[in-house]
């Protein structure tokens, strides 16, 4: 995957109907002012855990800045060294040397940049900023889920770049204190995913509500919503919510001090879903694995790559039957 891409049709989520950012006390202080910094040319650095919705606030901002005809580029920090992200950086702002002026700039991992690419994406903003004729060709966000305040007073990031990312900062807050928003969250991925796999949406019992509500949350927003495409795809909630009262065990027993850690039961827990939904697909399929692929949304190698790492034997008995 490049570091660096045109990415249009990645921000169409805020675009759907129904979409549900939250309503909650926790989530409310940031949906209070987006509009209005939307509208501004600050640079927004946005904070939270992974799996908390940086990217979703990031197209939201892009979608209401009042520029969504330009095409926003987004470069990814974590796969960047110093060399890659120069050259990503003279074609980003510059027309004859790349894709044009982009609407928006967003820096995804930036608390991952290592000391040499952050000197030069601190020059070439520098450069960027005195260079361009309209002071409202591109507006920079940024995204990182370690605190950069800390990340500075340690000197693992250069103060002087942390200024000019942080023209207004939006902590977006854990799925663990946004309770009031999981049952909204919920029904709103169920309909979004029985869309996308043309299925009906199974409907959830006041005790599966209670623990998805109960549940801590770990990977935020994105395990809710693989946790969804899971009961969707199988077409009840019974085994995906099996996993999840396992990974919540696990959870309590690791406070008594047990060697179990809620890390590695969550981690259990999503290969068990991850393989279950893999082997649904094949035999809806009836083992057919580029319409396997296909349905589950991944590569064709990829595929391959999860049924070994599965040792799934039944697959592997189809596939010698065919040789």
């Amino acid at each position: 995957m490049e570091i660096a891409e045109k990415v249009e049709s990645m921000w169409e989520i805020s675009h759907e109907p129904g979409f549900v950012p939250g309503e909650s006390p926790a989530i409310g202080a940031v949906n209070e002012v987006i509009s209005d910094l939307a509208r501004t040319d600050i640079p927004v650095l946005l904070v939270g855990e992974s799996g908390t919705g940086k990217d979703v606030y990031a197209r939201q901002i892009h979608r209401l800045s009042g520029r969504p005809g330009l095409h926003p580029f987004k470069i990814n920090c974590r796969m960047a060294d110093d060399t890659r992200l120069a050259a990503m950086l003279d074609g980003t702002w510059h027309p004859e040397r790349g894709a044009g002026t982009p609407g928006t700039v967003f820096l995804d991992g930036i608390d991952e940049l290592d000391a040499a690419a952050q000197k030069v994406l601190l020059a070439a903003l520098a450069e960027a900023e005195s260079a361009r004729n309209n002071p409202e060709a591109f507006r920079l966000i940024s995204a990182a889920s370690k605190d950069l305040e800390n990340e500075v007073e340690t000197g693992r990031f250069r103060n002087e770049l942390y200024f000019r990312l942080n023209g207004a900062c939006l902590r977006l807050p854990p799925l663990r204190e946004r309770n009031a928003d999981i049952s909204g969250l919920i029904e709103y991925f169920l309909k979004k995913h029985a869309l996308e796999l043309r299925r009906k949406a199974p409907s959830l019992d006041n005790e599966s509500l209670k623990l998805l509500q109960e549940y801590h949350w770990p990977g935020n927003i994105r395990e809710l919503e693989n946790l969804t495409r899971n009961i969707v795809a199988v077409g009840n909630a019974d085994q995906p919510l099996q996993d999840l009262r396992t990974a919540r065990f696990s959870q309590t027993k690791s406070a008594d001090g047990s060697a179990f850690s809620l890390k590695n039961a969550a981690r259990a827990a999503s290969r068990e879903r991850e393989k279950e939904l893999i082997l649904n697909a094949l035999q809806r399929t009836r083992w057919n694995r580029k319409r396997a692929a296909q349905e589950l949304r991944i590569s064709y190698k990829s595929l391959l790559g999860k049924i070994k790492q599965f040792e799934m034997p039944d697959v592997l008995a189809s596939e010698r039957g065919r040789k």
